[in-house]
């Protein structure tokens, strides 16, 4: 897989993608990450890539053009039009399921807007999809498009060590994942419970299960209701 990201601030998105595991496996060639200064495809001499809003308000737009240029000096040797995410607070809410959409994808390109936002014009041409993380504005586009990358790559084959290393996690099954416990036996005089050490597999992942059931109900039953729904669904 390769995710293009399109910033204003490439250094901070490269800092964080050569970091732990993303990093260890971008050397590794297990995927590709490409961040680009949009402000290198602006025709100003200045480098401007921001304007006053039509209409008038507060703050400043990212002009489409610069955006535009970015995108076609990126992709214009891909075979095919990569799929184009915009990062905003009007797009539908992230989640594990749709970064597992994502993960089958073969290129990703991502922009980050800043200030009071991107020309519409640019988005309706060559955005796919608008996401957000959460309900909630942030300064800048680039610590969504780190989420995004993060939690898409992790999917992809050979970043991590194995497929169960995601497939057991929170969300991934429509549940949070169930109570970790490493050394100490005894902690501050709590100890691990005693199934865990017992070696039988079978009852390790039922109690790990109905763990997870638990803490689901209390903790997100929104969740727990929908994972109900969709498997009763299945049961049909």
């Amino acid at each position: 897989m390769r995710i293009d990201i399109a910033t204003l601030f490439p250094d901070m998105c490269e800092t964080v993608l050569n970091e732990s595991i993303l990093g260890r496996a971008r050397k590794a060639g297990k995927i590709e990450f490409h961040c680009h200064q949009i402000r290198d495809y602006s025709a100003d001499k200045h480098r401007r890539v921001d304007d006053t809003p039509y209409g008038g308000g507060m703050g400043m737009v990212m002009q489409a053009e610069p955006i535009y240029r970015c995108f076609l000096g990126v992709t214009e040797k891909f075979p095919e039009k990569p799929y184009t995410v915009y990062m905003s607070p009007k797009g539908t809410v992230f989640t594990q399921q749709k970064a597992l959409e994502l993960s089958k994808k073969e290129n990703i390109f991502i922009i980050c807007g800043h200030y009071e936002g991107v020309d519409q014009r640019v988005i309706d041409k060559i955005v796919d999809e608008e996401i957000s993380i959460g309900d909630y504005v942030l300064t800048g586009g680039e610590l969504p498009a780190l989420v995004l990358a993060d939690a898409v790559a992790r999917m992809c084959g050979g970043v991590l060590s194995a497929d169960e290393c995601f497939e057991e996690e929170s969300h991934f099954s429509g549940l949070l994942e169930y109570p970790q416990y490493t050394r100490p036996e005894i902690w501050e005089g709590e100890k691990v419970p005693e199934i865990l050490l017992t070696g039988h597999h079978k009852n390790i992942e039922k109690f790990r299960y109905e763990e997870s059931i638990k803490i689901t109900k209390e903790k997100r039953p929104d969740m727990f209701l929908k994972y109900e729904e969709n498997k009763n669904m299945d049961l049909k």
